[in-house]
């Protein structure tokens, strides 16, 4: 799929237009398989609100921010039990490619893209 616009989320995925494995979601939040992961594990994080960037967080998404670590804690505690390690990504400003907030939970050596 190429997809052109500054919000995948919000655009493609929130919208249900392509298939994806979720890993969770809740009211507020969603993790799921990345469409095309970068690692042989890649799982996204996102909260399900358009939030910019997680410097635009605001003391009003404070529990949607506390929901979000609490699922990363535990979807990172899983890939660390199954893959012996894990990481926890974020990028902010030039290097976010979407301009919303999420979290890559990975595993593994990059993969050749």
């Amino acid at each position: 799929m190429n997809y052109s616009g500054n919000d995948f989320y919000c655009d493609v995925v929130l919208k249900d237009t392509i298939p994806f494995k979720i890993e969770y979601e809740s009211e507020n939040v969603l993790a799921f398989h990345h469409t095309r992961p970068h690692w042989p594990v890649h799982i996204v994080v996102i909260p399900k609100k358009h939030i910019s960037s997680f410097t635009s967080f605001s003391s009003e998404e404070n529990p949607i921010l506390l929901e979000i670590f609490e699922v990363l804690k535990t979807i990172a505690g899983k890939v660390e039990k199954e893959h012996g390690a894990a990481r926890i990504l974020t990028n902010l400003g030039n290097y976010q490619d979407s301009k919303h907030v999420h979290w890559h939970v990975n595993s593994g050596e990059p993969n050749n893209l």
